[in-house]
């Protein structure tokens, strides 16, 4: 039924607008439907009738949690490009994100980056992921990893426990006057933070997350605190996103972050998880239309709340819910 229609779901994915949005996240949950065997299970087992689906909030959301348990798989079959997991202490569960279309995964970061700050190659874009590098089949790492490559800076490059060069060269980078962003997961950015004093006038300070029991946790308030106040920078950018999405959103500042998109956040009442609204307090469920080959429907873990403009916090997460490694802070 969608063999000749379902490639075209991806035309103009990345310069949707927020009216075109709808529309395509409705034929998108059509395609899903009826090509992904475990979404439409779970949608009958709701008891939704598709066609009595016409808005955003009427779609059903999978729960995150099935990317631990099943193949999340929409179309036709046939090996993935890549296998994403996510991180997580020993023993534990962990996600799996088979993309069929790795290269939608590249098109996906890219725009969201471009839209958030502009051409790649104006930055000296720098990783300092060391608990994400010390395991393989991170799609934080692919996209960071892919992102240096196209910045095509001499100094880009990704760090794992050398402070020191680092220090050194993000002080050559400074008398520069180079654009730089220096993306990290948290505990790695405090150690840093903590051995060099610095004072950034030229570079963005990006945390993913992710105390992963490395330190005692903190308050993402506490965090930026000593992060700002250590590096010399006037706010710290954020990154949101998770193995089981091919998106991200990204904060400039305070904890708001703001979708591409063809990304976008919605909230659910604890109780009633078909309650679903885009503005005020409550569970985050997620559409990312980059996931068209997996679901693009998620229900995720994370409390959060929308604004009135359509940013988004996260404040924490729900209680029992597994701990992720990328999502330790709380607010």
């Amino acid at each position: 039924m969608f063999q000749n229609s379902h490639l075209k779901l991806t035309e103009g994915l990345f310069s949707l607008s927020e009216s075109t949005l709808a529309p395509r996240a409705l034929e998108i949950f059509a395609f899903q439907y009826a090509e992904n065997p475990l979404y439409r299970q779970y949608v009958q087992t709701l008891g939704i009738d598709p066609a009595t689906v016409h808005t955003l909030y009427d779609i059903p959301f999978l729960p995150v949690a099935f990317f631990k348990t099943h193949s999340v798989r929409s179309g036709a079959p046939g090996p993935a490009d890549v296998v994403f997991e996510s991180s997580g202490t020993t023993g534990m569960v962990t996600s799996r994100h088979e993309v069929k279309d790795v290269d939608l995964y590249r098109k996906s970061f890219f725009a969201a980056f471009q839209q958030s700050y502009g051409p790649v190659n104006e930055w000296c874009i720098i990783g300092l992921l060391p608990a994400y590098l010390e395991r393989s089949n991170s799609s934080l790492v692919f996209m960071v990893d892919e992102l240096i490559r196209a910045s095509g800076h001499p100094d880009s490059g990704t760090y794992l426990y050398d402070h020191e060069t680092l220090h050194r060269v993000l002080r050559r980078l400074e008398q520069q006057g180079q654009k730089t962003l220096v993306i990290g997961v948290t505990f790695a950015l405090l150690d840093f933070a903590e051995k060099y004093e610095m004072k950034l006038g030229h570079t963005v300070i990006m945390e993913t997350g992710g105390m992963k029991g490395r330190r005692k946790e903190i308050t993402r308030a506490e965090l930026h605190e000593v992060l700002t106040r250590r590096l010399g920078v006037a706010s710290i950018h954020a990154e949101y996103g998770m193995t089981e999405l091919l998106s991200q959103a990204y904060s400039h500042g305070q904890g708001l972050f703001r979708c591409p998109p063809w990304m976008k956040v919605l909230v659910r009442k604890e109780d009633d998880p078909l309650d679903i609204s885009g503005e005020g307090e409550g569970i985050v469920n997620i559409i990312d239309l980059a996931n068209i080959w997996s679901c693009a429907f998620i229900a995720t873990d994370d409390v959060g709340r929308i604004l009135p403009d359509g940013t988004f916090q996260i404040s924490g997460r729900v209680d029992n819910s597994d701990i992720r490694g990328c999502s330790l802070l709380v607010v």
